[in-house]
């Protein structure tokens, strides 16, 4: 079976060169600025729970693309009106899709 249609992940280094890996859930155009969003991956043990003590209480992760020296890179929201505002038009494209589903 093709792994086409299979999650989409990415790895990310945040600014203290930690790498982290990120599911991507969905991307979105929001007042002219393109938005992604991202579900820590967590490696699964052998019974399906997470491995090494890890939870599973991991919330979702919006990141907005930029342009540094001509490079599309992903940064972090400016301020907790935008993470706010964005967040609700994920949640509102994601239970769309879910509704449509049905």
């Amino acid at each position: 079976m093709s792994e086409e249609f299979g999650p989409d992940f990415i790895t990310v280094t945040d600014e203290d060169g930690n790498e982290f890996e990120l599911e991507h859930l969905d991307t979105l155009e929001y007042n002219g600025q393109t938005y992604m969003a991202f579900f820590p991956a967590v490696a699964a043990g052998q019974d399906g729970e997470p491995a090494d003590g890890e939870e599973e209480d991991y919330g979702l992760i919006i990141l907005k693309t930029v342009l540094v020296n001509g490079e599309e890179q992903l940064s972090t929201l400016d301020s907790d009106e935008e993470l706010e505002a964005v967040y609700q038009q994920f949640m509102e494209s994601l239970f769309a899709d879910e509704d449509e589903g049905d």
